[in-house]
Parts: C-alpha cells; sequence; structure tokens
C-alpha cells in the first residue's frame, strides 16, 4: 500500500487539473474544506459528486466497557460524522 498524498501533493495535482497556479488551488481546496466542515457541523449533510456522501448523525447515550478494567460505564450522546462512498469511486478502485 503506498503512502496517502498529502496537502501538497493535492495543491500540487489540483494546479495542474485546473491550470491554475498553487495559490488558487490551495484556495480552493480550503474553500471546500471550510464548507463541507461548516454544513456537517450544523448536522447537515455533503455530497461530493464521484466521492461520496459526508453527513452527521447523532448517537444517543449508551453503556461501553473499559477493556482494561472490565468496568460498564455510560458514555454520553455525541455525534459522529459518517462517509459514505460513491457507487462510481467504488467500481473504479475495484474495476
Amino acid at each position: 500500500m503506498s503512502k496517502p498524498m498529502t496537502k501538497t501533493q493535492l495543491v500540487a495535482a489540483l494546479a495542474e487539473a485546473m491550470g491554475a497556479d498553487k495559490k488558487t488551488a490551495s484556495a480552493a481546496l480550503d474553500a471546500v474544506a471550510d464548507v463541507v466542515t461548516r454544513e456537517v457541523a450544523a448536522g447537515g449533510a455533503v455530497t461530493l459528486p464521484g466521492i461520496g456522501k459526508v453527513s452527521c448523525r447523532a448517537r444517543p447515550e449508551r453503556q461501553v466497557r473499559n477493556p482494561a478494567t472490565g468496568e460498564t460505564m455510560t458514555k454520553a450522546a455525541d455525534k459522529q460524522v459518517k462517509v459514505t462512498i460513491a457507487k462510481s469511486l467504488k467500481d473504479s478502485v475495484n474495476g
């Protein structure tokens, strides 16, 4: 398995694909990240065409077990970010 692409490498690839400079590509990447973060934090969902859907769901209070001590404790309700991968991306990886 290869190493994940770094932000610098992603910005360079975006700049090349867009035919723009790295500063513009970096600003575009940051803007997309900000929009997704803001929308998901507000409880919404964002669909990134060809990639997938990023959403937030609430998890209720529940009982959990500490594996070190075996003690059962109550974990407070929280939110979980979920990413559902698009079928087209799955197909391109597997095909």
